[in-house]
């Protein structure tokens, strides 16, 4: 097997290009499998190379022999705290089918039907691809309820001779500017697998005779590059019209926004809910979520009467999932923001991939 063809990275359920963008910044490229439209078009735009195809009907076969690396985000609307959790009835049966598949036993057409949310099972899907692929390292990204899953697998692959950590990090600690917490399976068959060092944290303190202190946690204003009070005055709303063009602010929206601008100072509210998650702009964010309530997250003067409200624009939740300025995000105002929301932050994805890439980079070489 020639080093070219043992060299490629696989990004199951690729999304917009969280990971892609990750890997593109330590000088690495994916193949990404994904259904959506809309994200598909994105990484196209992004030039990111994608197959249009369901990651659970998608044959491994081919791609036998030529696989370095596996990346997998599964969908995580039915374990997520902001859906209905459908996937904490389905455990039990994602948990089978994790064991049906380390048997050799493909029972995912019964188990997904016996679901209350067929695309619970979508989380067996990275072992599926391992077991066949066996490639030099792995890793994977979920909503945290899913770590009893990734515990599962990590001990599957254990099994196969693989080093497998798994954990929950905190986006923050890696200069993403939102306490994101996602789990996390890192396994490898050439290095010991180890959880990505922290460069950041809430509080630094002093620096110590074995080395400076970390950076403290990245915020939402130094990311946005605003003052520390200030917003500057949007010209168009976030959400702009359904066809994805701009609606400019009325004039009466603008006029109160530059009024409350000299009062107090900037939160983030997370949703409409009375118990939101609100969090100062000289903090980082809260989990950015989005899909159908892309119009809840808004912008609001602390301490005003009435505070004003103004949707976060996309730019905003782009700088704050730390892709680059201008990332090409396709489709519809509210299928960007969902795009936005479900991928891994760039940052994060570069931050848990380095302690595994030595082991794919000598063999590209």
């Amino acid at each position: 097997m020639t080093a070219a063809r043992r060299s490629r990275v696989l990004d199951l359920f690729a999304g917009p290009g969280g990971w892609s963008e990750g890997l593109r910044a330590l000088g690495l490229r994916d193949i990404g499998i994904e259904i959506d439209p809309a994200a598909c078009a994105t990484r196209t735009a992004a030039g990111h190379t994608t197959i249009r195809a369901d990651v659970a009907a998608y044959p491994t076969a081919p791609l036998r022999g030529k696989v370095a690396g596996l990346i997998a985000s599964p969908p995580c609307q039915t374990f997520s705290a902001a859906g209905l959790r459908a996937g904490n009835d389905d455990m039990d049966l994602c948990h089978q089918g994790l064991d049906d598949i380390a048997r050799g036993n493909d029972t995912r057409a019964e188990l997904r039907a016996a679901c209350a949310d067929p695309r619970s099972l979508l989380v067996v899907e990275p072992l599926r691809y391992a077991l066949d692929l066996r490639p030099d390292w792995i890793a994977l990204e979920e909503v945290p309820a899913v770590a009893p899953l990734f515990a599962h697998v990590a001990g599957i692959l254990r099994g196969l001779g693989y080093s497998a950590w798994t954990g929950v990090l905190n986006a923050a600690d890696y200069g993403v500017p939102q306490t994101r917490r996602r789990a996390f399976l890192l396994a490898s068959r050439t290095r010991t697998a180890t959880p990505p060092e922290p460069t950041h944290t809430k509080d630094p303190g002093p620096d110590t005779l074995f080395g400076p202190a970390l950076a403290t946690w990245v915020s939402m204003a130094e990311a946005l590059g605003w003052g520390a009070t200030d917003r500057p005055t949007p010209t168009v709303t976030a959400g702009g019209g359904k066809s994805g063009g701009p609606e400019p602010f009325p004039t009466s929206a603008r006029k109160a926004l530059m009024d409350a601008q000299r009062r107090g100072s900037w939160v983030l509210r997370h949703s409409n809910r009375r118990n939101a998650t609100v969090r100062r702009a000289d903090e980082p964010a809260a989990t950015l979520l989005f899909a159908k309530a892309s119009n809840d997250v808004s912008w609001e003067k602390d301490g005003s009467a009435g505070p004003e409200s103004v949707r976060i624009t996309i730019a905003e939740a782009v700088a704050l999932q730390t892709f680059p300025a201008g990332y090409p995000f396709q489709g519809t105002k509210t299928r960007q923001f969902e795009q936005i929301g479900n991928a891994v932050p760039p940052l994060l994805a570069s931050a848990a991939l380095r302690p595994l890439l030595p082991a794919a980079l000598e063999v590209a070489a």
